[in-house]
């Protein structure tokens, strides 16, 4: 479920959005467990703070679940001597809010009338305040605070038969955005909800399937990309092949235009499309709009590189990695001063001033959620010698809060909900700000306009358009999912 949570002084990373979850699941391989691990570690961007294991060896469901890094967790042979099987699946959950436990941990597992259920799930469900007060009268008892749990219980009390039926039951509970991978005894089953929000593909390693996330998790263990699941398809892989079943009303696909611009790896392939690509044409569609003279073209590490790049090939100005980033530095790192605390940017970044000094700079990044990093860059680039700062943005600007499985801070707290364009330049300290407006990114991705009234993406965080029903939020606060526990 997606809160939100004021900006923590020790970590600059919250200036960012972080998708919440990856997802991967094995279906007939002898190495499904280790697989999986893989496939986890290659999609270690989409969560960070935990990750989990369910694997079935023809009798038996086996589990292992770890606060951390996949690598930290699943790189020992004892760990995975305890995941036996042909059949697994996995989950990377980054949480947002209260205590990271182990409670919380994904893949869940639940034994049914049928058999073991395990299923992780990437996304938000938009009613699920409601759904588990309903739950909780009905005698529900939850042992997280996961949405994901409500859909555990939702498939419990169908009064369906079969598993299948069950959870189409359950899901046509359901609002929200959702990629679900789950596995019974005898199948892998990968879903995503009607409007296709959340990515999930299948592939192919020898005579085993694969489900994920992203092809990026396909490529780490030399798998074969067959293609997307398609919005509102249930993709059922057992030992009888792959069945394909539409059991929802057909909806306009929308697919969330902010994998293309920060959440997915640049070298995965999204709903058809390669993201590097797609974030070089963004960053050439913003050199068209709002080109400026300069020297030289800096992108802010790491997100920032493709559409840089984009920028300098369109605007045939030089591109420089003006800034360096330190990939060691943990999220947990302790700043015992508000000295040191002050200096926390130089931590992650630095300005390599051999190329910045008595230059003009257009700096490229894909978005300002809250301005504190922008801020805190520019003023390092200025230190480091710049004569000019220019900063260009390959996102239009972030106005509103996403509640479809994304980390995003309240509306008052984005800067581009508080002041218009000038005045964000003047607060970052630049010398002019643009963004890449609505039009522009979608003919980066390959659309000649964007259909004002069927939009061909959800980009409800630039346009405030929700195409999935806000239950929860329209019916007052949103807030913690631990406060749930307390109604």
């Amino acid at each position: 479920m997606i809160t939100t949570h004021p900006l923590h002084p020790n970590d600059l990373e919250e200036d960012k959005f972080h998708d919440e979850c990856g997802v991967f699941g094995v279906f007939g391989h002898k190495d499904a467990a280790a697989h999986t691990a893989l496939g986890l570690h290659a999609l270690q961007h989409r969560g960070q703070e935990s990750a989990g294991i369910v694997s079935y060896d023809g009798t038996h469901f086996n589990a292992h679940r770890s606060l951390g890094l996949v690598g930290d967790n699943f790189s020992s042979e004892k760990v995975m001597e305890r995941l036996p099987g042909e059949v697994a699946i996995g989950h990377n959950r980054y949480s947002t809010t209260g205590e990271t436990t182990l409670r919380n941990v994904q893949p869940l597992f639940a034994e049914f009338d049928f058999g073991g259920l395990a299923i992780g799930h990437n996304g938000n469900i938009t009613n699920a305040r409601a759904l588990r007060k309903g739950l909780v009268k009905r005698g529900c008892i939850f042992q997280s605070t996961l949405d994901t749990e409500i859909i555990v219980h939702q498939i419990a009390i169908s009064q369906f038969s079969d598993v299948l039926d069950r959870m189409i039951d359950a899901l046509n509970q359901i609002q929200g955005a959702y990629s679900l991978v789950a596995m019974t005894k005898d199948a892998l089953i990968g879903l995503r909800d009607p409007l296709g929000v959340r990515p999930l593909v299948l592939g192919r390693i020898d005579r085993a399937h694969i489900l994920c996330s992203e092809t990026c998790a396909l490529d780490i263990i030399g798998a074969e990309y067959i293609r997307d699941v398609e919005p509102g398809e249930i993709v059922v892989i057992s030992a009888e092949g792959i069945r394909s079943i539409k059991p929802f009303n057909k909806k306009n696909k929308r697919f969330c235009i902010f994998e293309y611009i920060y959440f997915a790896r640049p070298d995965s392939q999204v709903e058809g499309r390669n993201v590097y690509d797609v974030r070089k044409c963004i960053g050439a569609e913003l050199a068209k709009e709002s080109h400026v003279d300069a020297d030289i073209i800096v992108p802010v590490p790491d997100s920032g590189v493709p559409a840089a790049i984009g920028y300098a090939e369109q605007s045939n100005i030089n591109f420089e990695l003006g800034i360096t980033r330190n990939h060691y530095v943990g999220r947990t790192f302790i700043e015992p001063t508000d000295q040191i605390r002050h200096l926390g940017v130089r931590l992650k970044h630095n300005a390599n001033r051999g190329y910045i000094e008595g230059k003009r700079v257009i700096l490229v990044d894909d978005s300002i959620v809250r301005g504190t990093t922008s801020e805190k860059i520019v003023s390092m680039v200025r230190a480091a010698g710049a004569k000019e700062i220019h900063m260009r943005i390959s996102s239009p600007p972030t106005i509103h809060s996403c509640f479809y499985g994304i980390d995003t801070p309240e509306p008052e707290q984005l800067l581009a909900s508080r002041m218009d364009i000038d005045l964000m330049a003047k607060h970052i300290g630049v010398d002019s700000l643009a963004f890449i407006s609505m039009r522009g990114l979608y003919r980066a991705v390959g659309e000649t306009d964007r259909n004002s009234e069927n939009p061909q993406y959800c980009d409800a965080c630039f346009s405030g358009e929700y195409p999935i029903e806000l239950t929860d939020r329209n019916g007052g606060p949103l807030t913690a999912q631990l406060s749930l526990l307390a109604e």
